[in-house]
């Protein structure tokens, strides 16, 4: 039966790990200029650092889900989805964000 600490536990892993999900998917888009890299790097490294984080929180916070595949899918699998879904279809794309000059206006270093 799983104890409500677990199941806190468990949702605070999720949500750190769909935050990291979403922040290396925008880190990907925006540094990479291939078509394919961010989708690429997005695959295959960023579950790695989600699974360090879940290896190290789910230490402290002493989750059980009982088996491997569960900790994948609800502890994996789930925070990438929503992550890639975030950054995709709720942030605008990386070329749409116009970013201001660094030596515009008032407060330029330059006088």
């Amino acid at each position: 039966m799983a104890t409500l600490l677990g199941v806190l536990g468990l949702l605070v892993i999720v949500g750190v790990n769909t935050a990291v999900a979403a922040l290396f998917t925008r880190f990907f888009r925006v540094r990479l200029d291939t078509q394919w890299g961010p989708v690429v790097f997005t695959l295959f490294i960023t579950p790695v650092a989600m699974l360090a984080v879940t290896l190290v929180l789910g230490s402290f916070l002493g989750f059980d889900l009982g088996s491997t595949g569960a900790v994948v899918a609800i502890a994996l699998v789930l925070p990438l989805a929503l992550g890639v879904a975030f950054d995709y279809f709720w942030m605008p794309a990386p070329d749409d964000v116009e970013l201001p000059s660094r030596y515009a206006g008032e407060n330029s270093p330059r006088r």
